[in-house]
């Protein structure tokens, strides 16, 4: 059995050094719940771009700007120390850490930013980054486009674990690469919410009888510091639910078993069987039994790619 903790809640927006601290202080108080698994939700430090749907597409050009150099501003470079303490703290606990990221690329241009997720594994160590491999229309315009090389199953000690972010988990294909690798926990870090997705996620847990842990966004108005740049246009309303989370853990086969967490913030703590994926795959497994490979055959690149290839001489 694992202890997982889902947890929910807003980010100190478009502030990296304050939300990793909050982080930690989460972390810390899920330590104390006895979790060795704990999730935090898309773009988490320093938060989700929610104004990219607020705003016109190719339009409010000024705005935009101004908007994205503090996302930029506070974005993660995983070549520097910046999730130190987040990897420390994962350590100091033994747990395993995943967190979405806005991470600032800091080999070729150094300004292109990625919506990506992070697994930190409980020696401190990163067991696997993702970069979200199709951003979702206006997402475009903030993020480039990641590839496969993160699209991994790795192994913790909470169980076999692999994360999609937000409407990837639409694309069915990225979704049989993590079943086809033995996915026990699968997690599903976003910013969507509401009947739609979770039916999507308890799909998700039928077709690969794993349990799917989604971790919602969760922000309001008053969470956005007064001072961003159109904020009285954007977010005029201190009490409107910007998005309410809706964190949710569903076993395998589809049955939720906690949540979902609705407009509230605080953290799903449950107990969970990693093991049970593999029963729940007598009947159905569709990379296994289930695949018939004389008829389909997928084929993934995760070789790590690169605009610009350097040779000494």
């Amino acid at each position: 059995m694992s202890r997982i903790a889902i947890i929910q809640t807003a980010p100190v927006f478009l502030d990296k050094v304050a939300s990793i601290r909050k982080a930690v202080e989460r972390i810390d108080a899920a330590a104390a719940e006895g979790a060795e698994l704990m999730i935090f939700t898309e773009a988490f430090i320093p938060g989700y771009p929610a104004w990219v749907w607020r705003l016109r597409p190719g339009g409010d050009w000024d705005l935009s700007e101004v908007l994205h150099q503090r996302l930029l501003d506070n974005a993660v470079d995983l070549s520097s120390d910046d999730l130190l303490p987040l990897r420390e703290a994962a350590r100091h606990h033994r747990v395993t850490v995943i967190c979405g990221i806005e991470e600032r690329d800091s080999g070729f241009g150094r300004a292109t930013l990625y919506n990506t997720v992070v697994i930190i594994g409980p020696d401190g160590e990163m067991l696997n980054r993702h970069r979200k491999l199709m951003p979702t229309n206006p997402e475009r315009m903030v993020w480039g486009f990641g590839d496969a090389s993160g699209l991994r199953v790795v192994e913790t000690p909470a169980g076999r674990i692999g994360a999609l972010l937000c409407w990837e988990n639409y694309k069915p294909l990225a979704r049989y690469a993590l079943y086809a690798q033995g996915v026990q926990v699968y997690v599903a870090p976003t910013y969507d919410s509401g009947e739609d997705w979770l039916g999507t996620l308890q799909h998700i847990a039928r077709e690969g009888r794993c349990w799917v842990l989604g971790c919602g966004n969760l922000l309001r108005g008053a969470d956005i510091p007064e001072d961003l740049p159109g904020h009285e246009t954007l977010y005029p309303d201190p009490e409107e639910w910007i998005n309410p989370g809706d964190s949710v853990i569903i076993e395998p086969g589809g049955k939720i078993l906690a949540g979902p967490l609705h407009a509230e913030d605080g953290m799903l703590v449950r107990d969970i069987d990693p093991a049970r994926a593999a029963i729940a795959r007598r009947t159905l497994d569709v990379t296994g039994h289930y695949a018939r490979p004389d008829v389909f055959q997928l084929r993934v690149n995760i070789a790590e790619q690169s605009p610009v290839v350097f040779r000494d001489g």
